[in-house]
């Protein structure tokens, strides 16, 4: 028979990641949040991504931002990414990659995130991978909003003749769309395949459409 102490090492404790890990402790969900929300130019994406910001309370960041802040601030990342853009190239994803690992490492961001514009193409899938990998963290879930083309040819219409757009043409909408369409089905379909990807009806009311998104990532997440 052996003999015990009257001591018992204490368990382990790990910090949940995820909210699949986050199950089963009631309010849990809300603390973690990891999200990508994609859809086309006049979808409301925007507008969705602010208002699911607010409801998990985690912070919107959508590429523009990261640029904007980024020459602001006059960071090397600001200055060769705006070297670019003033020559009229497209900024590598080197450098975006390196501004969206900056900004995830923040202190807001360990509540969770909502990244809006990011990724854009397969390479930037790979990064976020390897840059939330590094940081011990995965996706939760990214979020489609999908909208008749119909429909989007005349919201970004109307928008353009509000703003006085002139060259939003009805053709460079439609080719705008067409790009999107082209960029964005791998990538989709890259999520579908991991069980990550909840499509969304983007038309409606902005609160009909933001309680179909938090019921689509209920179901996709289980």
């Amino acid at each position: 028979m052996t003999e015990t102490t009257g001591t018992t090492a204490a368990a382990p404790t790990t910090t949940p990641t995820t909210r699949r890990e986050l199950h089963g402790t009631p309010g849990a969900e809300a603390r973690v949040t990891r999200l990508v929300i994609m859809g086309p130019q006049g979808a409301g994406k925007g507008t969705q991504a602010a208002r699911l910001a607010e409801l998990f309370g985690i912070p919107a960041i959508s590429t523009g931002d990261i640029f904007r802040a980024n020459i602001k601030e006059g960071t090397e990342l600001g200055r060769q990414a705006q070297e670019y853009s003033a020559k009229g190239e497209l900024v590598p994803d080197e450098i975006t990659d390196a501004m969206v690992r900056d900004r995830l490492s923040a202190d807001d961001v360990k509540s969770g995130f909502l990244l809006d514009g990011y990724p854009r193409n397969a390479h930037q899938v790979e990064a976020l991978d390897q840059i939330l990998a590094d940081m011990g963290w995965e996706l939760d879930g990214v979020i489609e909003l999908t909208a008749d083309r119909d429909e989007l040819l005349a919201r970004i219409a109307k928008r353009a003749e509000v703003e006085g757009r002139e060259d939003d043409t009805p053709e460079a909408i439609a080719r705008r769309l067409d790009i999107y369409d082209e960029q964005t089905a791998p990538l989709t379909a890259a999520y579908a395949e991991r069980g990550l990807l909840a499509r969304v009806d983007g038309i409606g009311e902005i609160d009909e459409v933001t309680d179909r998104i938090v019921e689509a990532l209920a179901t996709q997440l289980g």
